[in-house]
């Protein structure tokens, strides 16, 4: 059995539903705290009597917005996961907070109850970018918030969202080097793209809303590697860049396929039980159904199935080529139970490292700089 244990707690709700945003989130005129915080509370008792005293590498609160939370909720939370798991001082606690004022006033007592890791909303650092994309907080109070993390946490990270409408690669340079400035530990970047069922779907096909084209999105990816490194920071995986030792533990272990549990309304996760296999977890979606099911049986629920051999292989080549560090093949092996060799296409592989897009040696796999710039195509063609 895998010893080691990463914890996703989600905490659904938001004050309002951002446009481009297709998350598990809901938005309620009341939020039912205590129904909700004695919920999550039970579902982890329940997942930790089957998991035992395993140690807990990290624990990430996700939303949703879950600096909504009480701070006493989150202490809870935390307090029962050092109960039933083995915590340390390694042990990653990551909250992550909208740059709101009355959020951001919360920053202090969310430290105090345990968090160690604050991940921060920004989204942008331009008036009108944060006003399309639907956002709360101003320029200003991201600002400010970033300065306060910093003096509050000893580790701190934000979000930052690229190729808006109308966004051009000197405007993006000057907000990366900004934020940076402010909070040069760690940054997760996101492509601005059109999901369905979301408002800005809507306005996309009506042809009110226009993205930047594929090639301007790419100088804008570019430019934030160029600009990072500045001030540190390394792309460790397609999307995130950190100064060495301030990658996410949290998030490597989705990357590296590792045991995760996830809490909460549709959380979802992967876990070696006591049969030896790995077995793939969801709960229920709906927030209010998922608190009934736990009040019910103890968890919410509503998916449970053994991940066959080759479904882990796909999902541990579809995580670990997103990291620089790419998949080393022993590993592999052991977390599948299929050599590497057994869930790739050869010819592509061999086109692909022939292209300079992938590299093989040493037993590891990864994907080069130029791999990574297309890696959802190089892996739809790669993976068996």
């Amino acid at each position: 059995m895998c010893d080691s244990l990463a914890l996703y707690i989600h905490w659904p709700f938001c004050l309002s539903k951002c446009p481009y945003c297709d998350f598990n989130s809901h938005v309620r005129d009341t939020i039912p705290e205590a129904r909700f915080a004695a919920a999550l509370r039970a579902e982890l008792a329940w997942e930790a009597a089957r998991l035992g005293h395993r140690h807990l590498r990290s624990v990430f609160f996700g939303g949703g917005t879950p600096s909504l939370m009480h701070p006493e909720t989150v202490a809870d939370l935390i307090a029962d996961a050092r109960r039933w798991f083995r915590a340390d001082d390694a042990t990653e606690i990551t909250l992550e907070a909208n740059p709101t004022s009355v959020e951001a006033g919360r920053l202090a007592a969310f430290r105090d109850a345990g968090v160690n890791r604050i991940s921060l909303g920004v989204q942008s650092l331009q008036p009108d970018a944060l006003a399309s994309l639907g956002r709360t907080h101003s320029a200003e109070g991201a600002i400010a918030a970033l300065r306060l993390a910093r003096d509050l946490f000893p580790r701190v990270s934000f979000d930052l969202i690229y190729a808006r409408p109308g966004q051009t690669l000197a405007q993006w340079r000057s907000e990366l080097r900004q934020g940076l400035d402010l909070a040069a530990d760690h940054l997760s970047l996101y492509q601005l793209t059109i999901e369905p069922g979301t408002a800005f779907e809507t306005r996309h096909r009506r042809g009110d809303l226009v993205l930047p084209d594929a090639d301007e999105a790419a100088a804008l990816y570019e430019a934030t590697a160029e600009e990072a490194s500045r001030f540190g920071l390394l792309a460790y995986e397609v999307s995130n860049y950190a100064r060495p030792a301030a990658e996410s533990r949290h998030n490597l272990a989705y990357w590296r396929y590792a045991d995760y549990a996830g809490i909460g309304p549709g959380a979802h996760g992967r876990l070696t039980l006591d049969d030896g296999a790995i077995h793939a977890t969801r709960r229920h979606r709906a927030p209010e159904a998922w608190a009934a099911r736990v009040e019910a049986v103890g968890h919410g629920t509503t998916e449970e199935y053994t991940v066959s051999p080759i479904e882990r292989a796909r999902e541990m080549l579809m995580m670990g080529l997103r990291l620089r560090e790419g998949i080393d093949e022993t590993r592999f092996a052991a977390r599948t139970g299929m050599v590497l060799d057994e869930a790739i296409d050869a010819s592509v592989l061999r086109d692909a490292i022939a292209e300079g897009y992938l590299q093989r040696d040493g037993g590891l796999l990864r994907a080069t700089d130029a791999g990574r710039l297309r890696l959802d195509a190089l892996l739809g063609a790669l993976v068996l």
